[in-house]
C-alpha cells in the first residue's frame, strides 16, 4: 500500500508540474525575471503549495504514525550551517540559469522536453558524487 500510495503522489504531483506550467523552463525563467518582462503566476502556484503544505506539517508533527502506519520522520534540525546555505544558493542559481529543479527536470524529461534530460543526467551526476564523497570520507558529507 505505501509503494501504492507513493506513485499516486508521485503521479499527482506530476500532473500539477505539468498544469502549473512548472515544468516549462521558459516560464520559470520569466517568474525569476524581477528586472525584465516578469511573469508572476508561479508566485500563485507556489503559494498554493506552501500554504496546505504548513497545514499538513503541523497536523504531521503531532501523529506518531502517518495515515498508512508507517512512523513520522520529520526533520529535527532547525540550524543553519553552511552546506546548507551554500546548497541553497547552488540550487537557486542552477534554476535560474536552467530554468529546471529537481521534480520539473524529471517531469519534463518524461514529456521529452528540450535541454531536460541534459539538466536530470548532469542532476543525478551531482547525486552521485556527493554519495561518493561520503562513501570516501564517511565523516563528511551528511
Amino acid at each position: 500500500m505505501v509503494q501504492l500510495s507513493a506513485f499516486v503522489i508521485g503521479l499527482l504531483f506530476g500532473l500539477g508540474l505539468i498544469v502549473s506550467g512548472m515544468s516549462d523552463p521558459a516560464k520559470v525563467i520569466g517568474f525569476l525575471d524581477l528586472a525584465g518582462d516578469w511573469d508572476p503566476s508561479l508566485a500563485f502556484v507556489m503559494g498554493g503549495a506552501i500554504a496546505p503544505g504548513l497545514v499538513a506539517f503541523k497536523l504531521a508533527g503531532r501523529r506518531a504514525r502517518s495515515l498508512l502506519g508507517e512512523p513520522m520522520r520529520l526533520p529535527t534540525r532547525r540550524d543553519f550551517d553552511p552546506p546548507l546555505v551554500l546548497g541553497s544558493l547552488a540550487f537557486g542559481v542552477g534554476w535560474g540559469l536552467a530554468g529546471f529543479c529537481p521534480g520539473p527536470a524529471l517531469v519534463a524529461t518524461g514529456a521529452g522536453v528540450g535541454g531536460a534530460l541534459v539538466f536530470t543526467l548532469a542532476m543525478l551526476a551531482g547525486m552521485g558524487l556527493f554519495e561518493l564523497k561520503g562513501v570516501l570520507d564517511p565523516g563528511r558529507g551528511r
